[in-house]
């Protein structure tokens, strides 16, 4: 038996040259991103539900299986009430819940759905998507019949939409800052709502979120892949736009460098070293096993 320094003052068992096995990592987890509404005041999707901590426990030689949610998706042009919620996101036995759907101005106009964090309200029913706790917060109101409210973020509410004199559509909520993978990003924020009349603007996206559309740019923008942003609303006149799909989910895992690697993975996650720190990124359904 052999022993040598490691970074942070760690001194760890060598035997035959096999560095000290990992006992615990550090995970992010966050789930898809929710779809949005087409429409005059197409609200937004809520950003997926994110989950973060240290001291996930290893069992060595137990295969872990890791989901990656695919964002929802957005009412098409001439469809009303077809936004889904985002999927969720697995890593073991942690799950981070999808994002809820925002709802469209027409059909009914039905409530916004939760997740893990809420869609937004549309113009015609301000009733807002709920968060759920621990993983996001809930979505923004609509007003009147021009403007959606924004989809909830991991980090705020979304915003509720301007006052009837200007119909701006909400703001998405603030996404959750990591910088698990070596670089700060920012996941999980909210999308922007959509606005209708010819002075308004959409509302913007946050932490990966999608803008709204406006008379000016119709349609919604999509949340960004791996982000687990919600979707920007639709704007303009009803069937004169559509929604778009949240943005889909990832699962990163990391723990200090001089422990052993993975002894085999799959779904082709992205490995590297940054700082002290062992790196894993997965984008696709897969597994990993120490």
């Amino acid at each position: 038996m052999t022993f040598q320094s490691h970074p942070g003052g760690f001194v760890g068992a060598q035997y035959n040259g096999l560095n000290y096995p990992v006992q615990t990592v550090e995970y992010l987890v966050v789930a898809g991103g929710g779809g949005s509404g087409q429409g005059t005041a197409g609200g937004a999707g809520g950003g997926g539900g994110l989950l973060t901590a240290t001291g996930y426990p290893i069992t060595i030689g137990s295969s872990i299986t890791v989901t990656i949610g695919a964002g929802g998706a957005g009412a098409g042009y001439h469809t009303v009430n077809t936004e889904t919620q985002g999927g969720n996101s697995v890593f073991g036995n942690i799950t981070a819940i999808g994002g809820g759907a925002g709802r469209d101005s027409s059909g009914g106009s039905p409530n916004a759905a939760g997740g893990g964090s809420g869609g937004g309200g549309n113009g015609n029913n301000t009733n807002i998507g709920l968060g759920t706790a621990g993983q996001g917060n809930n979505g923004g109101t609509g007003t009147g019949t021009f403007a959606g409210g924004g989809g909830g973020g991991a980090g705020s509410v979304g915003g509720n939409s301007s006052p009837p004199s200007s119909y701006n559509g909400g703001n998405g909520g603030a996404g959750v800052v990591s910088s698990i993978t070596g670089t700060p990003i920012q996941y999980a924020g909210g999308g922007g709502a959509g606005a209708g009349d010819t002075t308004s603007r959409g509302g913007l996206g946050s932490g990966g979120g999608g803008n709204g559309g406006s008379l000016n740019y119709l349609n919604g923008t999509a949340g960004t892949a791996n982000t687990g942003g919600g979707a920007g609303g639709g704007g303009g006149g009803y069937n004169a736009s559509t929604g778009a799909a949240g943005g889909s989910g990832i699962v990163v895992i990391r723990y200090p460098s001089y422990l052993s690697k993975a002894s085999a993975t799959t779904g082709s996650p992205t490995t590297y070293i940054a700082g002290q720190y062992r790196v894993y990124v997965f984008k696709a359904n897969g597994t990993i096993t120490f």
